[in-house]
């Protein structure tokens, strides 16, 4: 195991700030790193929230104690779900913690799916029996301080839950103004009612942020690791966790924890694709440009989350142009209590329509636009958005998540694809997906069965075809036939680019080249790889 990732635990090191306030060793230099080094960092500063026991003082995530615990707080949930009747599962958070808070409240659409009563809320609220749940990554937001002390005063009706990631002793213990206690003195006394079972305190230790005290980062993800997995438990399996023992509980929430863990090292095996984001993102705002997120369903959330955020915490929004997020139906689709807020000005205008509206007509290519949507959302909505887009910059690119790993090919590959035979060919954009088309189906003629298909049927065949993007490039730029181009004989794509931006492509001088490049039709980060070769 990493030194630098456990240095953090020692008590030598930084011992007078929280663990959530250190810096962690392993971004020291992650300034003056390059896109993938940046994200090799945060791999590795990510990966520390898994670390199993390692001797130290600290819970982590994993340990007996934190898992027991959660177990009982899941009871209490379903507890809840049973005899809903005046009942509440409150969750309260300042921040990030807030706006997920909001996004876990969430959960009520599955409730309804189910049948049953909505429980979930994300503000104070309730009746005779509120599951109380806190959220303060550093133990230190006065506002959930005050709320807890109020639950703790009235344990007829709250069970207070606190979800942070420091110990206790180093919550904050200023005082807070117009009141007589600080956070450390409600977490110490909340730490003495759990060891009855009164109330709950889950405060895993998971590593210094990458950028220090940027608590929205790590912090944000352990936060909606441990709610979920805490409600996951019923909406999943349907069965009353109740009638579980705790033992199955216990296993059932380290399978969830470690599903989690897996999808964060899945996230990273993209990590050419990441740093390619990074690095557009990063273009974008040294030129004067703007980043924007267009995204679908739930993760639209998360999109807009992240672009509120971007402004004050990295200064991203000191610029004319600002770091933005939209959903597909604006405050309708987000179904917050207060309802539309677009009268609060421009920046409150979440819908894409709004985008359209606003944004697009000024779009250029020192903007970054980013497609986030998933494999439940409308695809063909989601093509033609990006052809919009498409239309002002070529700087778009797409985030698709997915369940199924053997799901095929990604649906906006389309987007980013004729994007790059644009930018690199100089055709018309329907030269440019005839092209693919044609590699796609090992046809030199498209004919009206093969154009009719939609995009779904078109990835399907893509799934199993070999070598799509170097036959349509090299076909597209020397205009030879798709036979010819397979050829043992024929040039690369390198080789193609590089005499087309001498001049006029001298296909007869590149045919004596005997190279070809071995591309997968499902394989992006090749494209990316290729493209800054070239």
């Amino acid at each position: 195991m990493n030194f630098f990732s456990l240095c953090f635990q020692s008590s030598d090191y930084e011992p007078s700030l929280p663990v959530t306030e250190k810096s962690n060793p392993l971004t020291r230099d992650i300034d003056r790193a390059s896109p993938s080094g940046i994200v090799g960092m945060l791999e590795a500063c990510d990966a520390q929230m898994f670390q199993r026991e390692t001797g130290t003082n600290y819970q982590r995530l994993f340990d007996d104690q934190v898992v027991t615990t959660l177990t009982e707080v899941a009871k209490r949930v379903e507890l809840i779900l049973k005899d809903p009747q005046d009942s509440l599962v409150v969750l309260s958070g300042c921040g990030t913690s807030g706006r997920l808070a909001f996004f876990i409240s969430r959960f009520n659409e599955a409730l309804k799916q189910l049948n049953r009563t909505l429980v979930y809320s994300y503000i104070i609220a309730g009746g005779d029996r509120v599951l109380f749940i806190g959220v303060s990554c550093g133990l230190s937001a006065p506002f959930v301080a005050g709320q807890l002390d109020f639950c703790l005063q009235h344990p007829e009706v709250y069970t207070p839950v606190l979800l942070g990631f420091n110990p206790t002793h180093q919550a904050r213990d200023e005082p807070i103004p117009g009141c007589t206690f600080t956070f450390r003195s409600v977490a110490q006394r909340l730490q003495e009612l759990a060891q009855r079972r009164k109330a709950f305190l889950i405060n895993p230790a998971v590593g210094p942020e990458a950028i220090s005290g940027s608590s929205r980062m790590k912090g944000g993800s352990a936060t909606k690791i441990v709610l979920e997995v805490v409600f996951l438990l019923y909406i999943n399996k349907g069965i009353a966790a109740s009638k579980k023992t705790s033992c199955l509980l216990h296993s059932g929430i380290l399978q969830h924890m470690r599903e989690y863990e897996r999808a964060v090292e899945m996230t990273y095996q993209h990590r050419e694709g990441i740093a390619a984001l990074v690095e557009a993102a990063g273009r974008s705002l040294q030129n004067e440009g703007g980043v924007c997120y267009l995204g679908w369903g739930p993760m639209a959330f998360l999109g807009l989350m992240d672009a509120s955020e971007c402004n004050p915490t990295f200064g991203a929004g000191e610029r004319k142009k600002r770091w933005r997020g939209f959903i597909r139906g604006g405050y309708k689709d987000l179904n917050n209590n207060e309802g539309p807020l677009s009268s609060l000005g421009p920046d409150f205008c979440i819908a894409h329509e709004d985008f359209l509206h606003q944004v697009l007509p000024s779009l250029t290519d020192r903007d970054t636009v980013l497609l986030i949507y998933t494999q439940s959302d409308d695809l063909h909505e989601v093509v033609n958005l990006g052809r919009k887009v498409r239309e002002k910059t070529s700087n778009i690119h797409a985030v698709h998540h997915r369940t199924d790993s053997v799901e095929a090919l990604q649906q906006v590959t389309f987007l980013s694809f004729g994007c790059f035979f644009f930018k690199l060919s100089g055709q018309a954009e329907t030269e440019c997906e005839g092209a693919l088309l044609k590699a796609i189906y090992r046809a030199d003629k498209l004919t009206e069965e093969i154009t009719s298909c939609d995009i779904t049927a078109h990835t399907q065949v893509a799934r199993s075809a070999k070598k799509v993007v170097p036959l349509a490039l090299v076909s597209l730029l020397t205009g030879c036939s798709l036979k010819q181009v397979e050829s043992p004989l024929a040039p690369s794509v390198c080789e193609c680019v590089r005499a087309r931006g001498n001049g006029p492509c001298d296909y007869k001088a590149l045919w004596v080249l005997n190279r070809t490049i071995q591309v997968s039709a499902t394989s992006t980060s090749t494209i990316s790889s290729n493209a800054c070769a070239v």
